[in-house]
């Protein structure tokens, strides 16, 4: 799934239940066209069992995701070299568990 998310494909990835395939044609289509969603497309997501609250959801998700990226972008922060490493394929990230205030 990861090597079809970096090519771009994730559409092409097996593993998508329908629900994820819905969710993710979605975002996308919010991310890249936001003016061109329709009707139709909140009804695929409402068939996969999203509610009202779950659409709202969703599109904050979405915009939340969209602005931080671009923010970053525009202010040229850069990526921290673990997380580029475990993007690249390398060791997972994991939290410390003695962290302060961090939850598990």
């Amino acid at each position: 799934m990861a090597a079809a998310i970096r090519r771009g494909r994730w559409s092409e990835a097996p593993a998508l239940t329908e629900r994820q395939r819905a969710l993710c044609t979605l975002a996308e289509k919010l991310s890249g066209d936001p003016v061109s969603v329709c009707r139709d497309d909140w009804d695929a997501v409402r068939a996969a069992g999203l509610d009202d609250e779950g659409c709202l959801e969703l599109a904050h998700v979405v915009g939340v995701f969209n602005h931080l990226t671009r923010l970053a972008d525009g202010l040229g922060i850069e990526l921290d070299p673990r997380v580029a490493e475990a993007a690249a394929g390398g060791p997972k990230l994991s939290r410390a568990s003695s962290a302060v205030g961090v939850r598990q």
